[in-house]
């Protein structure tokens, strides 16, 4: 009777950490004894950890994130100039914490952008909300949003946004209102919250991008100071992840 109404109960006050683990905590509590307030303590942790998983996979969603990709997934058999202490080092999101962008540079294929995505995974796992944004797509979205009269929202709901992911910066040349645009967005980011920024240039390249070079110093400054860099190198991994994908076929095809 009791522990029906309190799964009645939880459910009608959407108590949901509460109402999957109160009977295990119920029992567990009974085995060992153990002092009501611990008992309350152990199922209102339950519910806060059910919250934090179910806004992390609401923040996740509305990222848009296009890989599911995760730091644990960074083979590091593939020497691909990032060790395993810089891994974990970037895994405690000190950039984030110290207001600091990160420079994300290597080849097509090197894994740039699964990083940036496993950071940003992170990033939502503690609660921060992230935008992916590829770069020739930001450029397509704003021009849609100003011919709707949307510019100003659509800027302004990247600026409330904890972290901005810049993917494939430098494919190409941008134009001077694009370069306007860079400019608007990242003004607009100074002391908010970090820009991940991806790219096969360095930053040293990068005012050749531009037409102006005023602008193009201007945007250029935003993006590198204050900034972390992580240089991945060596040949595109997925040439080895499709080595491995011929070996496992050749496997199945003998069995």
């Amino acid at each position: 009777m009791i522990e029906s109404q309190v799964q009645n109960l939880s459910h009608e006050l959407r108590l949901w950490g509460v109402h999957e683990s109160f009977a295990a905590r119920a029992q567990e509590a009974v085995a060992k004894g153990l002092h009501p307030l611990e008992f309350l303590n152990l199922v209102l942790e339950d519910e806060r950890l059910t919250r934090k998983d179910r806004f992390a996979k609401s923040l996740k969603s509305r990222a848009k994130f296009r890989l599911d990709a995760h730091l644990t997934d960074w083979d590091m058999t593939y020497d691909r100039g990032v060790s395993k202490a810089r891994l974990k080092e970037l895994s405690t999101l000190g950039f984030y914490n110290g207001k600091e962008n990160l420079v994300i540079l290597g080849t097509t294929g090197a894994g740039k952008t699964h990083l940036a995505i496993s950071l940003g995974r992170t990033l939502c796992d503690e609660g921060m909300s992230v935008a992916f944004l590829p770069v020739n797509l930001i450029c397509d979205e704003v021009q849609a949003a100003k011919a709707s009269g949307k510019y100003l929202g659509y800027l302004n709901r990247l600026h409330q946004t904890k972290a901005l992911i810049l993917d494939d910066f430098g494919l190409r040349a941008y134009t001077h209102e694009e370069a306007m645009m860079f400019i608007e967005l990242l003004e607009g980011r100074v002391k908010k919250g970090p820009v991940i920024v991806t790219s096969q240039v360095d930053p040293k390249g990068w005012t050749k991008l531009f037409e102006d070079p005023v602008v193009a110093e201007a945007i250029v400054d935003r993006m590198i100071n204050p900034s972390q860099k992580v240089n991945l190198k060596g040949p595109t991994y997925r040439l080895k992840l499709g080595a491995a994908n011929k070996e496992i076929a050749q496997k199945e095809a003998v069995q």
